[in-house]
């Protein structure tokens, strides 16, 4: 496993620390899965949704609230199958 960029590990460091555990293994585990695919691009685009709220991420993600024009395409896209999401069972 490689060494995570100074940016990078910023972001897996924010996308984990949402505030709630819903947010956390929706946003932090679609970091995990997704990033190391992603162009200089797409993770400008990662560090911009993640300014949003969590209620809003969240709703996007889960279809019950309308994309912003400017968030709409692949990523949420990808993010709305939610089949990244694991979530330990203790």
């Amino acid at each position: 496993m490689s060494e995570l960029s100074p940016r990078l590990a910023r972001l897996k460091f924010r996308a984990w620390h949402r505030g709630t555990r819903e947010a956390d293994y929706m946003i932090g585990c679609f970091f995990d899965r997704f990033h190391a695919e992603w162009s200089d691009e797409d993770i400008t685009l990662f560090e911009t949704i993640i300014e949003e709220e969590d209620v809003d991420i969240m709703g996007w993600a889960l279809g019950t609230m309308s994309v912003p024009e400017e968030y709409r395409g692949p990523m949420i896209d990808r993010m709305m199958k939610l089949d990244y999401v694991e979530i330990p069972r203790d």
